[in-house]
């Protein structure tokens, strides 16, 4: 299928064939919301920690005596029950992170690409440069684009000009293609590739 080619002002600059079984695919949202729970899941610390009884300072000596105090019986002043005691089942250090088949990863990657073009967010630029580092020029070229927001991936090296210009845009990512993913596709409005991306995409999901 062919494409439009654009500048990164918005203007025409040829036409780039793309690859049928990497961007042409039917949306599945089942394969992107297994892909995208897996990517989640994995980000998760897992640092979350309750103190069981055993890790409470201090005595654990029965509070009072077994009989003769109007109050219930008690064994423990660290018991669950207690006030200031240990919890019971509470939370642990533990890794949230599952598998995911490798082929169900690529699958959902090439669904992304795919639902992008489908939906008309897809934006192919010649490439990504700027001849200096400042977000009011990055900006200005963008303003050509009628978006809320965008993913932009450049090939294996971002120019260092154009980093550090969207490196103030909140709304605005900038990823080498190695770390293309479902995730950031998806969350941002627009996606925009370079021709270089482009290429290292259909060599890496081939």
């Amino acid at each position: 299928m062919k494409a439009t080619v654009v500048t990164l002002d918005n203007q025409a600059a040829g036409e780039i064939t793309l690859n049928e079984e990497i961007f042409g695919l039917p949306v599945r949202k089942d394969i992107l919301h297994r892909v995208v729970n897996w990517q989640l899941a994995k980000r998760q610390s897992g640092n979350h920690c309750a103190k069981i009884r055993s890790e409470i300072r201090g005595g654990k000596k029965k509070p009072h005596k077994q009989k003769g105090t109007g109050q219930a019986r008690q064994g423990s002043s660290v018991a669950p029950h207690m006030v200031g005691g240990g919890v019971a089942m509470g939370p642990r250090p533990r890794s949230h992170a599952h598998d995911l088949p490798k082929k169900i990863r690529k699958l959902g990657l090439k669904t992304a690409l795919s639902s992008k073009l489908a939906s008309g967010k897809l934006i192919i630029i010649k490439d990504a440069k700027l001849a200096e580092g400042k977000t009011a020029l990055l900006v200005k070229n963008l303003k050509a684009f009628d978006m809320k927001s965008a993913l932009i991936i450049d090939g294996a090296i971002i120019d260092a000009n154009f980093k550090n210009a969207a490196a103030n845009l909140f709304n605005i990512d900038v990823l080498p293609t190695i770390g293309a993913n479902v995730y950031d596709i998806l969350r941002r409005d627009s996606l925009i590739l370079t021709e270089e991306a482009v290429k290292k995409l259909e060599e890496r999901l081939a």
